[in-house]
């Protein structure tokens, strides 16, 4: 309930998706889940993840954080449901 609380104290800029408030960028860590989790947010177009992506390399330059993916595309190859995949290919 705590975290509901702070997360909707949030100002909207502070997340990679704020219309939908998903994936906080207030920090380091928060950078990384957001990168790591690009793949999962649904309900968005292309136009949105472009515009998350950015607000995610702003953050990542921020607080010191490496990202290699050169776009936000390229977490995305291989991954037919977004989700990554378990067992044999």
């Amino acid at each position: 309930m705590a975290t509901i609380r702070r997360r909707s104290r949030m100002r909207a800029g502070t997340f990679a998706f704020p219309k939908e408030r998903k994936e906080p960028l207030n920090d380091g860590r928060h950078v990384r889940n957001a990168v790591a989790r690009f793949d999962q947010v649904k309900g968005v177009s292309d136009k949105e993840r472009d515009a998350a992506w950015r607000r995610i390399r702003a953050a990542a330059r921020k607080f010191g954080v490496v990202i290699s993916a050169r776009g936000w595309r390229q977490l995305m190859q291989g991954r037919k449901t977004g989700r990554s995949r378990s067992g044999s290919r």
